[in-house]
């Protein structure tokens, strides 16, 4: 009788993080320009020096790859901006294209 409570215990939280999950990605509000101003930010550029080659959501992160009016692409990660953040977001995480993205802000 237990394991069968705990199996159903374990499935319920399975099904509740994969439906977070989704409701993140389907809620995003984080348009091309907000992404540009804050990969600007990040990166040391105007908004308007980026163009935003290609996005895409997963769960709660915003995968964007950018390109500088100096011919200069980046990698950012934006963590937010959807339902279950209210909106707000984290400061992007940036690189140069083809190198790792440090996660943590305290690894420089």
């Amino acid at each position: 009788m237990k394991s069968a409570v705990i199996s159903l215990a374990s499935i319920t939280l399975l099904v509740a993080l994969t439906g977070c999950s989704t409701i993140a990605a389907k809620t995003n509000v984080l348009d091309d320009d907000k992404i540009k101003s804050q990969s600007a930010g990040a990166l040391g550029y105007e908004p308007s020096q980026l163009t935003l080659v290609s996005r895409r959501t997963e769960g709660t992160n915003t995968y964007a790859n950018l390109k500088a009016s100096d011919g200069k692409e980046f990698v950012c990660i934006i963590n937010g901006g959807n339902l279950l953040s209210m909106g707000m977001t984290n400061p992007p995480a940036c690189n140069k294209k083809g190198e790792p993205i440090k996660a943590s802000p305290f690894q420089r």
